[in-house]
């Protein structure tokens, strides 16, 4: 009977759809693992497919794909070296799974299904996947090892069903998206299956960025006592091998203490995930760079800190687009962004293009007072700009427009909102103060952007505003942001009833006007580029409205 295993954690970043180079991650992961004596890899969930692979896994031909890149892997291991717990869908009798398999002594010894698919936020798995029946545990050199796959740790069935049919240690595969505040929920849905089944438990997350989703890695272990035996670092990808042995006395198996990587704070956790999600978006998409209008207000100013973080300054191109109502102070802030930040820099003018819509209009709007219609155009005159440079370029527009925007409809359709990717998409305006101050104190891991401030103190502590007619600024049309946020927070995230916004202090008459803006810019937000996901509840997947909706009625006190 074995009483000593060393078991390699592997969170690696895998790219939807590209099963050779998934596979090939695979193969330098169990190398390493190996230089280190590792007798099983670990990966995340759907590791050759990548996660989450969607209708794409409803390809006959993907599917072939993922079971020949499978046996081809299974095959290496004759070799002696580590055996691998791979992850990736598997048809079988004509119904697909996503599953794990054991893959050892150059043969496929082991196969398990996941049992319990997320069918809520932005998961969609029953549509692509059948479930799997209530597993029991994969025998490995005499070691029984349960192998449920996510979500089968989120209730207690299947951690139940395997140490009822004796388990004695948990490995659990992932694709657990990020958002603020979710490690500690992951954690204490871990603890509760540790709690009641008494088996370890290593938590094997994947690292990267999939469309709108981050994912952290942020891998763990935690021992039959509860105590975190590992924590593997965040953002990053990383393989590292545990030593488990089995106590004598009792039987149980515990993992020795390893490392045990500092948790990032809030902010830290929001800039990474913008950081990663952009880099991996533009990098795994093939775009050459990204174009960003800067405007000198914070939001492209975080925009463009991330995007250099992201990228690197000679893969961010800035252009300022001023017209007669875009101050001076914005002039010189946008140029200490650059300045801090090192981009190629343009300015292009709209003035002519305004001048253009004037005269081309003049006839159809006589008698008419101007008003939204002209700001607009200014917005969309920007837009169109940034897409002729894109196009020519081949830099994916960067639109820039703030959670707290995108809620009240404070955006403009075919102008700022224009773009490839939003990173700000899901950070309230608050949010974008905070992390804005952070990074001018904190040069993140991994960042390819300067030290320092790269953010000026000018443009933080200016008031908020579009610059689209004279003096103009956000509180003219919308409350502080601090208490706009709070509302609109209470709406998108919570769902909450008018009288329970109102109950937190604010202003029945306010509450009533935020919650109709948020009602109307459905519409907008149907049309917005897509943008990393960070709360609990993003606009998209998470939050589904119909934009045809004559539910009007306000809850009354």
């Amino acid at each position: 009977m074995t009483d000593h295993l060393r078991i390699a954690l592997a969170q690696i970043n895998p790219v939807v759809g590209d099963v050779s180079g998934n596979a090939d991650k695979v193969r330098a992961a169990r190398a390493e693992a190996a230089e280190h004596g590792a007798d099983l890899v670990v990966f995340g969930e759907l590791v050759l497919a990548g996660y989450p692979p969607e209708d794409l896994v409803l390809k006959p031909a993907f599917q072939d794909a993922c079971r020949t890149a499978t046996e081809a892997l299974a095959k290496a291991t004759e070799d002696g070296g580590p055996a691998l717990l791979v992850t990736t869908p598997w048809l079988a009798e004509g119904k697909l799974y996503n599953a794990v398999l054991l893959l050892d002594q150059g043969a496929i010894q082991a196969i398990r299904f996941k049992v319990d698919l997320p069918n809520y936020s932005v998961f969609d798995e029953k549509r692509v996947f059948a479930a799997g029946p209530l597993p029991g545990p994969i025998n490995f050199r005499d070691v029984r090892i349960g192998v449920p796959i996510c979500e089968d740790i989120w209730s207690t069935q299947v951690v139940e069903c395997l140490e009822e049919t004796g388990a004695e240690l948990l490995l659990v595969p992932n694709g657990s998206p990020f958002e603020v505040d979710k490690t500690d929920v992951r954690l204490n849905h871990v603890i509760g299956r540790v709690t009641e089944s008494g088996l370890p438990l290593a938590y094997v997350n994947q690292v990267g960025g999939q469309d709108e989703l981050a994912f952290e890695g942020a891998s763990f272990v935690v021992n039959a006592d509860r105590t975190l035996a590992v924590q593997m670092v965040s953002w990053q990808e990383a393989v590292v091998v545990t030593e488990w042995s089995r106590d004598p006395a009792d039987g149980v198996w515990k993992c020795a203490p390893g490392t045990i990587a500092a948790a990032p704070d809030r902010s830290e956790q929001v800039y990474q995930a913008a950081m990663l999600a952009l880099r991996d978006y533009v990098n795994k998409n093939g775009f050459p760079g990204v174009l960003i209008g800067l405007s000198g207000g914070i939001d492209s100013a975080i925009s463009a800190a991330i995007a250099v973080d992201a990228l690197g300054p000679e893969r961010v191109h800035c252009v300022m687009m001023p017209s007669p109502y875009t101050s001076q102070e914005s002039l010189d802030d946008a140029q200490g962004v650059v300045d801090a930040l090192g981009m190629p820099y343009d300015t292009i003018s709209i003035g002519p293009a305004m001048r253009a819509f004037d005269e081309m209009l003049a006839h159809a709007f006589t008698g008419k007072n101007a008003d939204t219609t002209e700001e607009n155009i200014q917005a969309r005159s920007r837009g169109l700009t940034l897409m002729a440079l894109s196009n020519k370029f081949g830099h994916m527009v960067l639109s820039t427009g703030n959670k707290s925007e995108m809620s009240v409809g404070y955006a403009t359709l075919y102008g700022d909102m224009c773009g490839g990717y939003n990173v700000l998409k899901d950070i309230y305006k608050t949010t974008v103060f905070a992390i804005s101050k952070w990074r001018n104190a904190h040069k993140p891991a991994g960042a390819f952007g300067a030290d320092g401030v790269v953010i000026p103190w000018n443009i933080i502590n200016k008031p908020p505003s579009a610059e689209l007619k004279p003096d103009q600024t956000d509180q003219d049309s919308l409350p502080p942001y601090d208490e706009l946020d709070d509302i609109l927070h209470c709406f998108v995230e919570h769902e909450m009833r008018v009288e329970q916004v109102v109950a937190r202090g604010h202003d029945l008459a306010t509450v009533k006007r935020i919650w109709n803006m948020v009602d109307i810019a459905e519409y907008k937000r149907r049309q917005a580029p897509p943008g990393v996901k960070i709360s609990m509840r993003a606009f998209g997947k998470d939050r589904r409205y119909p934009i045809t909706n004559a539910f009007r009625r306000m809850a009354t006190l």
